[in-house]
């Protein structure tokens, strides 16, 4: 689907008085609830696109290895990067914490922050368990596709 496309599908699925919509394709995946839930998953290998519903879902990867005499050795972290470009935002809405910090253990499933991208809400889940060990963004700043967000010790 085409972002034109995706807008006017939530568009009309806004105005249409449902709660919730699902699509399912051998790209991707689309789940929209009504009061700012929406989920995106892509099922089938796709080239990397800056498109919000074209987007995988967070993936980890391991960090670059760091330089032997670096004191700060980040190669045995895992990266959580941005599913899409949008505004990063660590808490569901102002008066609440945070969903993570750094030193909490996360478990895959669990929502670690909110993306914003078109006025949808995008909450962003962990692929991977462990304990956080750096958030690399600042809460209410615009981040771009595959941005590392978070890293990850997953043996702890």
């Amino acid at each position: 689907m085409k972002a034109k496309e995706i807008q006017d599908l939530i568009d009309f699925i806004s105005n249409s008085g449902l709660a919730e919509v699902k699509i399912k394709t051998e790209e991707f995946e689309l789940s929209i609830k009504k009061n700012s839930e929406v989920k995106m998953v892509s099922s089938a290998p796709a080239a990397p696109t800056p498109l919000p519903a074209a987007a995988p879902a967070p993936v980890s990867t391991p960090a670059a290895p760091a330089p032997a005499v670096a004191k700060d050795d980040t190669s045995k972290y895992l990266e959580i990067k941005s599913p899409m470009i949008g505004t990063f935002y660590r808490t569901p809405n102002p008066d609440s914490d945070n969903f993570v910090n750094v030193g909490d253990d996360v478990k895959a499933g669990q929502t670690i922050c909110i993306i914003e991208a078109m006025k949808l809400f995008n909450e962003i889940e962990s692929e991977i368990s462990g304990k956080i060990v750096k958030i690399l963004v600042d809460n209410a700043t615009p981040v771009e596709y595959d941005q590392p967000l978070f890293l990850v010790d997953p043996a702890g």
